[in-house]
């Protein structure tokens, strides 16, 4: 049966802004681009005021603009952007007539005592929720800020995993269609659980970033890298 939706769309994908949007100008494919999604951490350790700074750089670019808390943002920044409409963090939105976009923000524990910090049963929970929405369509892409453990997109220096188990067990038995993540800036990457495509595409002030497109009624993702960014 073919896609009720067969236009091709483009979307692209940042994290870990940080504070730092000026290289969001950088991207070439900014005016083909039909919106913009963002995995978290807007600020470092900032409120509103900061991630107002950052949103408003990015929704000149284009309005439709989705975003979520990461780790380092405050929780009031949550409820900010619940307000503008464009929240990911535990929200189902639709990207076509057949695919739906679902977010989970925050991290999981972490050394440094961030500002937005849950245990595994909450991701698990908001994980649960949230798919009982987004299953609902035939297509599906989580944007979780957490990366899931064990994969090429958690690894730090040590060849350490340090993602979460509740986006990976999630992943295991969801098989979203893509995943979209961040958190771990060294860890930029494009993996597979299962026949779900994870990629995460580090800091933003790294030049990476990603190219989510539909075309058909199929998803696929391109991990890009601006050049002269270190």
């Amino acid at each position: 049966m073919p896609s009720v939706n067969e236009q091709d769309h483009l979307w692209i994908a940042v994290g870990d802004i940080h504070d730092e949007p000026g290289l969001f100008a950088r991207i070439p494919e900014l005016a083909q681009a039909d919106g913009i999604i963002v995995t978290g951490d807007l600020t470092i350790t900032g409120g509103v005021k900061q991630a107002e700074m950052v949103m408003d750089v990015l929704r000149a670019h284009n309005p439709r603009t989705w975003a979520q808390i990461g780790n380092m943002d405050r929780p009031e920044v949550d409820e900010w952007l619940s307000g503008l409409g464009c929240n990911l963090h535990t929200q189902v939105h639709e990207l076509t007539p057949d695919t739906a976009i679902f977010g989970i923000g925050a991290s999981t524990f972490t050394p440094f005592g961030t500002p937005s910090e849950f245990p595994e049963s909450t991701f698990a929970g908001w994980l649960e929720n949230s798919w009982q929405k987004a299953r609902k369509y035939p297509h599906t892409v989580l944007v979780s800020h957490n990366p899931p453990k064990d994969s090429a997109c958690d690894v730090i220096p040590g060849n350490i995993h340090v993602g979460s188990t509740a986006v990976r067990e999630f992943l295991e038995e969801a098989q979203p269609d893509v995943c979209l993540c961040g958190h771990i800036h060294e860890a930029r990457a494009v993996d597979r659980v299962g026949r779900t495509i994870v990629v995460n595409p580090g800091a933003l002030a790294q030049g990476g970033y990603v190219l989510l497109r539909s075309s058909g009624g199929k998803l696929s993702v391109e991990l890009r890298v601006l050049e002269n960014c270190d």
